[in-house]
């Protein structure tokens, strides 16, 4: 499966796009079942939650075949090989198990924009360093019909704004933090079970609190280009370089 000239168009432009209906009910169930089992028997300890909620829940199954699966074994990869190049991913260790529970914001948070790569005191990255990398995968395994449900969420288009910034200030600018730009309005990303966004590292994004009364389930990877560990600093100062499928999207390779 390879994406179309639209959806090529819309992450040359928006920096992301929603593909419907790539993985099966079949590998979503047992993923969900993998996770929701890890959930009943390992459980989670309280003074873990942050790093949980910055990692990866269930961290004993993120290489397994249920979660690691959901890339190698369904038309996401093939997709994803369809903007980056085909044999151009290195291959996926793992996913993150993302998980949302329900809160009880009244109004809902506003969220706020950032790429991931830079450290946090949760999220595992080290002091001084950028882990960047290609392309982030969003598999959803559960349904997500409105918006404040804790969705993934991005800022259109911010892609090309922090390529721009990082462009005259340096890549290793983001080591003093998010730039301080305008990257206008935030996207909520609806969808269902088994939907699929890929979206540019470069993309401004967050998660949208979830104020539903069910648990957000999905499953991020993160992608790096063949290449990658010799044009890391490049790959944010050149937005393609790293996308040989969009670079010939509207003359741009």
């Amino acid at each position: 499966m390879e994406l179309n000239h639209a959806q090529k168009t819309a992450i040359l432009h928006d920096g992301f796009v929603v593909i419907p209906g790539v993985v099966s009910k079949i590998q979503v169930d047992r993923a969900l079942k993998s996770v929701n089992h890890s959930l009943g028997d390992k459980g989670m300890h309280p003074d873990e939650l942050n790093a949980l909620r910055s990692q990866s829940y269930c961290k004993e199954i993120q290489d397994s075949r249920e979660i690691k699966g959901l890339f190698d074994e369904t038309p996401t990869l093939s997709l994803a090989e369809s903007a980056i190049g085909v044999g151009k991913i290195k291959p996926v260790w793992g996913g993150q198990i993302a998980l949302r529970f329900p809160s009880h914001q009244d109004p809902p948070s506003v969220p706020r924009a950032h790429i991931d790569g830079i450290y946090s005191p949760h999220n595992g990255v080290k002091k001084g360093e950028i882990s960047n990398f290609t392309a982030l995968v969003c598999v959803l395994l559960s349904d997500l019909p409105e918006a404040n449900a804790g969705n993934f969420t991005v800022w259109p288009g911010s892609h090309l704004k922090y390529e721009s910034h990082f462009k005259e200030h340096g890549a290793d600018a983001l080591l003093a933090g998010m730039p301080a730009i305008d990257i206008g309005e935030p996207t909520q990303v609806t969808g269902k079970a088994g939907d699929i966004v890929i979206a540019h590292f470069l993309l401004g994004h967050s998660v949208a609190p979830n104020v539903s009364a069910n648990i957000r389930y999905a499953i991020f990877f993160r992608l790096q280009h063949t290449l990658h560990d010799e044009q890391k600093w490049e790959s944010m100062t050149d937005a393609w370089l790293e996308w040989e499928g969009i670079k010939r999207v509207e003359g741009k390779g």
